[in-house]
C-alpha cells in the first residue's frame, strides 16, 4: 500500500462555517432550546460543526408541514414536478465539488467514490423525472364481463414517505428514494444519520433552490433510535437503508401499523471467478468490488471463490494490487480508498481479522488499522484460509477486507456462494457472457453482475435493485421504485346489464348460459 501524509499535514480546508449554518437552517425544529450533536471528520478526528439534537416534537412538526404541503403538491402535474427534479439534476452537477467536499469530510471515502454518488443521483433523477408519468399513468384492465364492464386501475400517493438512511451513502440515499417518492406526489421526511446530516441537507437546500416547496421535503436530525422509530410511528410508509437487526424492527412497525416499508439491508456479497476468466479483468474487479468506499457498501464484495486452475495466479495479482492501492486523505482524486467512516466500524473490522488469523487465516495483504494516515484508516485486506469457526466466514464485515477461497467446480462455487442469510449482490467473471448469465440465475440474491462486480446492476435504474432473504424486502429502482410509493384503486363502470341474476330471470337459467359462457370464453384466446 502506497502511504500519504497524514491529513492535518495535506492541507484540507474544513467546510465553512456559514454554509454550515445555512444547511442547518433547512432543519425543521419546534420552539424550544436543542442540545447538539459534533460532526467530527474521519480524516482528522477534527469536529467539522454540530447538528441539532432532534426531538419527537419536531418530528411530529415536520410531519404536520409535510401532511399540509402534501395535499397541494399532488395536485400538481408531472411536467411541474418533472422541472423541479431536471432542474435539481442540472445543479447537482454543476455545483458537485462542494457536496464532494461534504461528503469527503463526514464518510472519509475518496473523491472517486464519492464521485459515484453525485452520478448515480443525477443518474436515478433523471429518469424518475422523466419515467414517472409513464408508470403511474391510468391503466385500463379486462374488466368482469367483455363490453359491458370498463374497467381501470389508477395509482395514487400513499401520503407522507418516511426515509430513515445511513451515514455510508449519504447523498445518494437522502436523495434517491426521495424523487421517486415526491415524484408520486408524496410529501418526504427524511431522518439522515448524524455523522452525515449536513450532505443530505445540502441535498435539500438545493432541492428547495430548484424549486421544490420547503415543507414536502423535510429534515429532522438527532438520534437514529429515538427519532426512527417515532417516524415509524407516523408515516404513511417507511424507507430504511442500514443494518438487518433494525431492519427487523421498522419492518415489525410498519405490520403493526399495517403500513408498508421497503428495507436494504447487509450483505455478504459473493463473487465467483470461473476457470475461463480474464485473470486481470476480474483482478480489477475485485479490487472496486472489495474496496470502494473502504468496503463501506451494501453490494460490496467480502466473498472471492476462484477456479484453482487460476486461484494462484489470481491471488498473486490481486494481493500485489491491493498492496500498491494509493491510500490517503485528499480532496483531488489522487486517492484510491480513503478512510473508514467511525471508531466503531473500525473496531468490527479489526475483531473480525485479528479473530480470523488467531484462528489459522492468512493475510496475503494488509491486515491493520493505519494511525499515521488519519485515526480511522485501515488497509486494503486480503485473506485466505478462512473458515466456518470464524466471525469473519458469515458475518458482514462492512470494511476493505475479502477473503479468498479456490473451488473445484462450478455446482461447488454456486452451493458456497448462497450459503448466506443474505441475498443482495454477486458477481460472476467469465469470457462466456452466455453461460455466466445463465448460472446468475442460480445464485439466490437481487443482483447479479457477469463481468463487473454491482455498478451494473446499481447503474441499470430502469431495472430493479433490492435484496432477498435477510438482505431486505421491496426494490428501489425501476418501476417498482415509485410504485412502491402508491395506492392501487380499481374504478369499474358497469353498463347495460348488471352483474349478478337479472330481475325476471330465473336463477338456475342464469347459472345455466352462464357455464356455457366461461366455457366459450375459455375456447378464446384473450
Amino acid at each position: 500500500m502506497q502511504a500519504t501524509s497524514k491529513a492535518e499535514g495535506s492541507g484540507l480546508g474544513c467546510p465553512a462555517a456559514a454554509m454550515l449554518d445555512r444547511l442547518s437552517s433547512q432543519i425543521t425544529l419546534a420552539s424550544g432550546p436543542h442540545e447538539t450533536i459534533a460532526v467530527r471528520a474521519p480524516y482528522t478526528g477534527a469536529a467539522i460543526g454540530a447538528i441539532p439534537a432532534g426531538t419527537v416534537a419536531d418530528l411530529e412538526l415536520a410531519m404536520q408541514r409535510a401532511r399540509a404541503a402534501q395535499a397541494a403538491w399532488s395536485k400538481c402535474t408531472f411536467a411541474a414536478r418533472a422541472e423541479i427534479f431536471l432542474g435539481f439534476h442540472d445543479l447537482l452537477l454543476e455545483r458537485q465539488d462542494e457536496v464532494l467536499d461534504l461528503i469527503q469530510w463526514e464518510t472519509g471515502k475518496a473523491r472517486r467514490h464519492a464521485f459515484e454518488e453525485v452520478l448515480d443521483t443525477a443518474i436515478v433523477t433523471r429518469y424518475y423525472a422523466r419515467r414517472a408519468e409513464g408508470l403511474l399513468r391510468p391503466r385500463r384492465r379486462k374488466g368482469a364481463f367483455p363490453l359491458l364492464t370498463r374497467t381501470r386501475e389508477f395509482k395514487s400517493p400513499v401520503g407522507v414517505v418516511g426515509l430513515i438512511v445511513p451515514w455510508n451513502y449519504p447523498l445518494n440515499l437522502a436523495v434517491t428514494d426521495a424523487v421517486p417518492a415526491l415524484m408520486a406526489g408524496n410529501a418526504v421526511v427524511l431522518k439522515p444519520d448524524v455523522q452525515t446530516s449536513f450532505t443530505a441537507l445540502w441535498a435539500v437546500d438545493l432541492l428547495r433552490q430548484a424549486g421544490l416547496p420547503p415543507d414536502v421535503f423535510g429534515v429532522v436530525t438527532g438520534d437514529g433510535p429515538l427519532l426512527g422509530a417515532a417516524l415509524a410511528d407516523r408515516a404513511d410508509y417507511v424507507m430504511f437503508t442500514g443494518s438487518t437487526r433494525t431492519g427487523r424492527l421498522v419492518a415489525r412497525q410498519a405490520a403493526e401499523r399495517l403500513i408498508g416499508c421497503s428495507l436494504e439491508l447487509g450483505g455478504k456479497n459473493p463473487m465467483i471467478v470461473l476457470a475461463d476468466a480474464d485473470v486481470d479483468a476480474a483482478v480489477y474487479g475485485a479490487i472496486q468490488g472489495c474496496f470502494a468506499s473502504a468496503g463501506q457498501v451494501c453490494v460490496s464484495i467480502e466473498r472471492i471463490y476462484v477456479h484453482q486452475s487460476i486461484a494462484e495466479r489470481f491471488l498473486a495479482k490481486f494481493a500485489e494490487r491491493a498492496r500498491g492501492l494509493k491510500v490517503g486523505a485528499s480532496l483531488d482524486y489522487s486517492m484510491e480508498m480513503g478512510s473508514l467512516t467511525g471508531e466503531r466500524q473500525l473496531r468490527h473490522v479489526e475483531e473480525h481479522v485479528t479473530d480470523a488469523v488467531a484462528k489459522g487465516a492468512v493475510v496475503l495483504a494488509g491486515g491493520r488499522r493505519r494511525p499515521d494516515l488519519g485515526p480511522l484508516f485501515y488497509e486494503p485486506t486480503v485473506l485466505t484460509g478462512v473458515t466456518g469457526e470464524m466471525r469473519l466466514y458469515a458475518e458482514e464485515t462492512f470494511g476493505p477486507v475479502v477473503a479468498v477461497y479456490p473451488f473445484a467446480g462450478e455446482a461447488e462455487a454456486v452451493e458456497r456462494a448462497n450459503a448466506t442469510r443474505y441475498g443482495l449482490n454477486a458477481s460472476i467473471w467469465t469470457r462466456d457472457t452466455a453461460h455466466g448469465a445463465e448460472l446468475a440465475q442460480e445464485i439466490r440474491a437481487g443482483n447479479v453482475n457477469v463481468n463487473e462486480s454491482y455498478a451494473a446492476t446499481w447503474g441499470s435504474v430502469d431495472a430493479p435493485c433490492g435484496g432477498r432473504k435477510e438482505s431486505g424486502m421491496r426494490a428501489r429502482h425501476g418501476a417498482e421504485g415509485i410504485l412502491k410509493f402508491t395506492e392501487t384503486q380499481t374504478v369499474a363502470v358497469q353498463r347495460l346489464a348488471p352483474v349478478g341474476v337479472p330481475d325476471g330471470m330465473d336463477a338456475k337459467v342464469y347459472a345455466r348460459w352462464m357455464t356455457r359462457l366461461m366455457k366459450l370464453l375459455r375456447r378464446i384466446r384473450e
